[in-house]
């Protein structure tokens, strides 16, 4: 015979979500929540719930491949398409970013195309190489000339992604910085000179330093490459004016819409045209991507181990030299794509805990076609989006597009001028500048400009991985400080012949700000006569912990030596509770009136003020005669 047990869910898109599971009677629970539905069903139902709730989570395909059909499957191709255009040439350039030849770029492309599409919880998103990415994996490449590190990263990335949650004051500055680093180590391949740097000021050192080897072709095309880019992307605008327009003009908007989508193709197209012919007649104005390796990655293992400047190091010596990178590059992907993710959402949820793990699979199966690390792209996203994509089936189609250049025009990419690539690169990187967002923080809170700077400054100044560091640092400084000294509101009060001292903490009250809220009390009950009858408000304040219960019993006892009455009023019982647990005692001294008129009169009844004998009735507030705010 089964066991019955009660199982709670909740109606959502006409599907039970499970809630939990009850061997008591259920109707207490389904009177204080209309919306729950209570049913009764075996063990081996329950079962079968949790785990189909699972496997829809954990896999979203399996919850809309049932209503595929043939209209979704056109449309997620012809987005698929329209992705890959953008994709090939980004990768490509990303690729230099990382230190790596082109085809890495390539390798990185294709893999997390067809895992998304099990995994991925947003049909927008497009998992794949990002310039964040290239440039911070490209000190590990550089350093130790080999690829194997770019390749390894990418598995050690994909096996510890960790959901961390930071401040955007950080994340604006260090972006900002990004951006800016990348645009700056690319200024070499745009003026076609030689150099190494890679970081912000090596690269501005680098250009000092051979800004006489400038060859006047590479800046041309590369000037020419980025205002291209730059128009194409206003080109959208016109789009959005040809909606309500003739069919005629709808079709033009239609085409411009698809140039303006397809513009990094077209430069790379039009940039290796122009190479091709010029060289053919032997002229070499611009200096090439060069050979790309034939063929597809070969699948494996990542490496874990390598030969670097002829000593062969083990696992553990390569894991050791990414050093706190480790935390920070996983950090930096997953902040992209769900930052892109919600973007997109469209005020859906997004479940950034599934895209956590869809993020962290495509890494670690993209490394075993050799690929540098991955996140999110908002630009490819964004064209994702604008093509009408419907699920994210659509990364077949760009999976496939990638892995049909690879095996089929390796040899033509051998023509796309670096200069090209660098234009492809900086026009990328300029809209991930916040350039808004000291105007906006100017406008609202200024201190907030003081983490931003330091951030983007120190970023600039001593890298991504020890700038962001030093972000976090200050804004945890900013958190703390701001939890140790919460705003305290204090006024006094006169009502009828009675001075009240109403203290009103403005935010929660957590164990930093215990000392602080017993001190600010303490020190203004020193200012006034030992008859004022301090309040202390706890409207604002959701809950504590046992240390500032601690100190609240230490206030009251500093206050009965002063033969001075307190009374903590209005805060939730919670705070009573663990007032409570400190002191048994406490409990006399909450009230939970709906006035200070009301309160007052309590306290009469309860012949706790002197002079009880008073005609309270008719009791009226009088002006404030102090205010002052801590």
């Amino acid at each position: 015979m089964n066991t019955l047990y009660f199982v709670k869910a909740r109606r959502i898109d006409h599907n039970y979500h499970y809630l939990g599971i009850s061997g008591q009677d259920p109707e207490p629970a389904c009177s204080s929540k209309a919306a729950d539905t209570v049913t009764s069903c075996t063990v081996r139902e329950v079962s079968e719930m949790c785990t189909k709730d699972l496997v829809h989570r954990r896999f979203p395909i399996t919850t809309w491949l049932p209503q595929y059909n043939f209209s979704t499957f056109v449309q997620d191709m012809l987005a698929g398409l329209t992705v890959a255009l953008t994709l090939i040439p980004q990768s490509i350039a990303y690729a230099e970013i990382a230190g790596l030849q082109p085809q890495y770029g390539l390798y990185s492309a294709f893999m997390s195309c067809f895992v998304y599409i099990f995994l991925g919880s947003c049909k927008d998103i497009t998992i794949g190489p990002t310039a964040m990415m290239g440039i911070m994996t490209n000190p590990f490449v550089v350093q130790n000339n080999n690829p194997d590190f770019a390749v390894l990263l990418c598995f050690l990335v994909g096996c510890v992604m960790i959901l961390v949650g930071l401040l955007r004051l950080v994340t604006a500055g260090f972006i900002s910085a990004a951006a800016i680093t990348i645009a700056s180590s690319q200024l070499k391949s745009l003026l076609g000179i030689k150099g190494d740097g890679h970081s912000f000021l090596e690269s501005w050192e680098n250009l000092f330093h051979h800004i006489q080897d400038t060859k006047p072709g590479d800046v041309t095309l590369g000037i020419c490459t980025v205002v291209l880019l730059l128009i194409g992307r206003k080109l959208k605008d016109f789009v959005g004016r040809c909606q309500n327009s003739s069919s005629v003009q709808k079709l033009i908007g239609k085409m411009v819409w698809m140039v303006s989508i397809s513009r990094n193709s077209i430069v790379v197209i039009i940039g290796m045209m122009l190479a091709y012919i010029l060289e053919s007649k032997g002229y070499k104005p611009f200096k090439l991507t060069g050979e790309i390796e034939e063929g597809f990655p070969p699948f494996g293992l990542p490496p874990f181990s390598t030969v670097s400047h002829n000593a062969t190091l083990s696992f553990d010596d390569m894991a050791s030299k990414f050093g706190t990178s480790l935390i920070s590059i996983p950090f930096i992907s997953f902040l992209e794509t769900v930052a892109t993710a919600k973007a997109f959402s469209k005020g859906k949820a997004v479940d950034a805990s599934q895209e956590l793990f869809a993020l962290g699979f495509s890494n670690v199966l993209s490394s075993f076609v050799r690929s540098f690390p991955l996140a999110g792209s908002f630009s490819r996203t964004a064209v994702n989006n604008g093509s009408g994509v419907k699920t994210p089936l659509g990364g077949l189609m760009t999976g496939v597009m990638v892995l049909m250049a690879l095996g089929l025009l390796t040899s033509t990419f051998a023509y796309i001028p670096k200069a090209t690539l660098a234009g492809v690169i900086i026009s990328a990187v300029l809209s991930l500048v916040e350039f808004e967002m000291v105007p906006l923080l100017w406008r609202t809170k200024r201190v907030d400009l003081i983490p931003m700077a330091v951030t983007f400054v120190a970023c600039l100044g001593v890298g991504l991985d020890c700038g962001m560091l030093i972000g976090i640092a200050v804004n945890l400084m900013f958190i703390l400080y701001n939890s140790a000294r919460p705003k305290v509101k204090v006024r006094s009060l006169t009502i009828e012949t009675e001075e009240v001292l109403l203290v009103t903490p403005e935010q929660g009250l957590v164990f930093p700000a215990a000392e602080y809220i017993r001190d600010v009390v303490f020190r203004y009950c020193l200012t006034k006569e030992s008859n004022v009858i301090v309040v202390l408000e706890g409207t604002n304040v959701h809950h504590i912990d046992s240390t500032v219960a601690k100190n609240m019993t230490l206030l009251v006892e500093d206050l009965n030596i002063r033969k001075q009455k307190i009374v903590f009023w209005n805060w939730k019982h919670s705070a009573e509770v663990v007032c409570r647990g400190i002191d048994a005692k406490m409990s006399k001294y909450f009230s939970y009136e709906d006035n200070l008129e009301c309160l007052l009169q309590d306290m009469v009844a309860e012949n706790l003020l002197s002079g009880t004998d008073k005609n309270t009735n008719g009791i009226e507030k009088t002006p404030l005669n102090n205010e002052s705010s801590v």
